[in-house]
C-alpha cells in the first residue's frame, strides 16, 4: 500500500457514497457503493482475501470518492458511473440474448410484428416469448383474428388479405383511428390472459355461422379456436393470477455470484437468464447493482412485479425501479423464489470449474509469464510483427493482449512510410515510435509489457525508442521461433537471454498464441495491400479505365485473370463500350504483361 493511500484512508468520512479505484494508468478500474465509506474502501487493505479480490487490490495505485446524501442516491450514482466509465473489474452485463417480443406499431393504420428490439417509438410491445417460433405463432394468429394491415407499404389497390377478411384495406378505404384502436386494447386483454374471452366470442360466431348454413366460415372461427388452444395453452401455468412478474435468486461460493431470473409472464414460466460473475464486496450490495443495471438493457422491460429473496432491501429497489417488489413469505409464490435460488446453486457448481480453468488459462498465464519474467504480471501486452512481399508493400501489425485474452479493437495495422525494403530494423523502430508517440500524446493506456516477433537486434532498437528517444521504461521481450517456425524461446532482459518456461504451461501456450495471433494480423494486411497494388498496377494503367470501370470489371468477371482472357464480345457483353473493349483487350495483349 502506497503512501498516498495510507493518507486518503485516515481520513474518509463516515458517510455513504460512491468509491473509484484507480491503476498505475489512471484508470478507473471499479466503482462500488457503500453506506459507510470508511469502513467499505478500507477493508480491500486490511484482512485476508480471495485470488480474484487480491488481484483487483494489487493493481490499486489511488482512488477517490463521492459522498451522497442516502444510500439511494449512492446506488444510482453507482449505476451511472459504471455506466459511464465501464471498469474492468464490474459485472459485464452485455447480454448476448435477446428474446422476441409482438409489436403494435405506432402508426396510422398499424401492423403487427415480431422484433427482438424494443425502441421508444410509441408502440406497443408485448413479451418476451420463449423463442421466435411461439411469437410468430402468436402474430400469425392475431393477424387471422384481427383485420390490422400486413402491407409494409399501402398498395394502390386491395389484396388477398382484405378478401380473407384478415385486412380493412386501408390502401383504398378511410378508416377510423378509433377501430384500430378497440383491437389494439382487445389485443392487449389477449395477451395479458384474456384469450378466453376471446375464445367463447370466437365459438359463438362459429355457432352463428353453422346455423345459417355457413359452413366454411364456421370452419375457419374453428380453426381460429384450435389456434388459440395450440398457441396460448403449451405452457406450464405458475401462478393463477395471470400476472408479469421477474422472479430473482442467486448464490454466491468462493467469492463469485450467479444470478437466475424467471420470466414469467401471463402467469406462465417462458425464459430464465443466468448471469455468472465475480464479486468484491457484500453479496446483497452486487445483487442490488446486478438488478439495477439488469434494467438498463433494452430488451428486459420492467414488469409489473418483481420477487426478490428475504434478505434485500425492498425498499431501495422500489423507489429506484419504481416497480412493485415483494419479498414472498408463503405458497407458491415463495416456492417460485426458492426454485431460482435453487438454480442458481446449480449453476454456480455446475460452471465453477470450468471458470477456473478458463481464470488459470488466461489471467493465471499473465501472472505465470510475469513469475518468469520477474516482473508485475502483464494483463496489457501489445506484439508487433513486421512483412513484405519481397521487400515491396512493407507494412507492421500490432495486436493487444488484455487479461489474456485478444482485444481485437485495439488491433493496429501500419503502412510503412520511412523504413527501406528489406529493413527490418528500421521499420520496428518506426512502428514502435508511431505508436508509443501517438500513446503519449493522446494519453492512452500503456502496455505492462512488448513483445516483438524477433530477437536481439529487434528488441534492441525497439529499446532504444522506447527508453532513449520517449523516456518510457516498459519491460521488453522477443519471441525466437524454431526452424518449423513455431515459438521456441521468450528473450529479454539486458543482454537479452532465454526465459526459462516449461512448454506445456498456461504462460508458454499464450505466448504462442500472441505470435500466431500477430503473425495472422500481419500477413492478412499484407496480402490486403498485395492485392489491392496488382489490381492497381493492371487496370489503372489502362486508359479509359477509372475506379468506378474497374469496380464494373471485376464484378462481371470477378478476377483480373478472366479480363485478360475475356474477349472483345465478352467485354461488350460486360456494358463496355466497344472502342474500351477494343483497349482493353490490345493491352492484355501485349509481350509485356504484368505478372499475376
Amino acid at each position: 500500500m502506497n503512501e498516498n493511500i495510507q493518507n486518503k484512508l485516515a481520513i474518509l468520512p463516515d458517510e455513504p457514497g460512491c468509491y473509484l479505484m484507480k491503476d498505475r494508468q489512471g484508470t478507473i478500474i471499479y466503482v462500488g457503493k457503500a453506506k459507510i465509506l470508511k469502513n467499505r474502501v478500507r477493508s480491500y487493505f486490511t484482512g485476508s482475501h480471495d485470488g480474484k479480490t487480491q488481484r483487483l487490490v494489487s493493481e490499486i495505485e489511488d482512488f477517490e470518492y463521492i459522498v451522497t446524501s442516502s444510500d439511494l442516491e449512492a446506488l444510482i450514482l453507482e449505476l451511472n458511473l459504471i455506466k459511464k466509465h465501464d471498469p474492468k473489474y464490474n459485472i459485464m452485463l452485455t447480454d448476448d440474448k435477446t428474446y422476441p417480443y409482438i409489436k403494435i406499431t405506432n402508426e396510422k393504420y398499424p401492423r403487427i410484428l415480431t422484433t427482438r428490439k424494443v425502441k421508444k417509438d410509441k408502440a406497443k410491445y408485448f413479451g418476451p416469448y420463449p423463442n421466435a417460433g411461439a411469437a410468430s405463432e402468436t402474430r400469425r394468429l392475431l393477424n387471422r383474428i384481427y383485420p390490422y394491415r400486413k402491407c409494409n407499404r399501402l398498395p394502390d389497390r386491395v389484396c388477398l388479405y382484405y378478401h380473407l377478411g384478415q385486412c380493412l384495406a386501408p390502401c383504398v378505404k378511410e378508416i377510423d383511428p378509433k377501430v384500430f384502436d378497440e383491437m389494439t386494447e382487445e389485443i392487449s386483454k389477449f395477451l395479458q390472459g384474456g384469450y378466453e374471452e376471446v375464445k367463447e366470442n370466437i365459438e359463438k360466431k362459429m355457432l352463428e355461422a353453422a346455423e345459417k348454413l355457413e359452413f366454411e366460415r364456421a370452419k375457419e372461427f374453428r380453426d381460429q379456436i384450435q389456434h388459440i388452444e395450440t398457441v396460448m395453452q403449451k405452457q406450464k401455468m405458475v401462478s393463477g393470477d395471470m400476472s408479469d412478474r421477474d422472479v430473482f435468486g442467486y448464490a454466491v461460493e468462493k467469492g463469485w455470484m450467479c444470478v437466475q431470473v424467471f420470466f414469467v409472464r401471463q402467469g406462465k414460466l417462458i425464459e430464465r437468464d443466468v448471469s455468472i460473475f465475480p464479486i468484491y464486496r457484500d453479496p446483497e450490495e452486487e445483487f442490488l447493482t446486478f438488478i439495477g443495471r439488469f434494467y438498463d438493457i433494452p430488451e428486459h422491460i420492467k414488469p409489473r412485479e418483481i420477487f426478490i429473496p428475504n434478505n434485500i432491501e425492498k425498499s431501495l429497489l422500489e423507489k429506484l425501479l419504481e416497480v412493485k417488489v415483494i419479498i414472498p413469505k408463503r405458497g407458491s409464490k415463495k416456492e417460485l423464489v426458492d426454485l431460482a435460488m435453487k438454480n442458481a446453486k446449480i449453476g454456480i457448481r455446475e460452471k465453477f470449474q470450468l471458470m477456473e480453468r478458463q481464470e488459470e488459462r488466461t489471467v493465471g498465464a499473465c501472472e505465470e509469464l510475469g513469475d518468469a519474467m520477474n516482473i508485475e504480471p502483464p494483463l496489457r501486452i501489445e506484439a508487433f510483427d513486421n512483412s513484405h512481399m519481397h521487400g515491396a508493400d512493407a507494412v507492421s501489425a500490432m495486436v493487444v493482449f488484455i487479461d489474456g485474452k485478444p482485444a481485437k479493437k485495439e488491433y493496429r495495422k501500419y503502412k510503412l512510410r520511412e523504413a527501406a525494403a528489406h529493413d527490418d530494423y528500421g521499420a520496428m523502430q518506426e512502428v514502435i515510435r508511431r505508436r508509443y508517440t501517438r500513446v503519449l500524446k493522446e494519453n492512452l493506456p500503456l502496455p505492462d509489457l512488448i513483445i516483438i516477433d524477433g530477437g536481439k537486434g529487434q528488441m534492441e532498437v525497439a529499446r532504444e525508442v522506447i527508453e532513449d528517444e520517449l523516456g518510457l521504461y516498459i519491460p521488453i521481450a522477443g519471441l525466437a521461433k524454431d526452424e518449423k517456425h513455431n515459438t521456441s524461446q521468450l528473450l529479454y532482459g539486458e543482454p537479452p537471454v532465454p526465459v526459462e518456461m516449461k512448454r506445456t504451461s498456461d504462460g508458454f501456450y499464450l505466448l504462442q498464441r500472441i505470435q500466431d495471433e500477430v503473425h495472422r494480423f500481419a500477413i492478412t494486411f499484407l496480402r490486403q495491400q498485395h492485392g489491392s497494388h496488382s489490381i492497381q498496377s493492371v487496370l489503372d494503367e489502362i486508359e479509359g479505365i477509372g475506379p468506378k470501370r474497374k469496380q464494373q470489371l471485376l464484378k462481371h468477371f470477378g478476377s483480373v485473370k478472366k479480363i485478360r482472357e475475356a474477349t472483345i464480345e465478352q467485354l461488350i457483353e460486360a456494358k463496355i463500350p466497344s472502342k474500351l473493349a477494343e483497349t482493353i483487350h490490345d493491352y492484355f495483349r501485349k509481350d509485356t504483361l504484368p505478372i499475376e
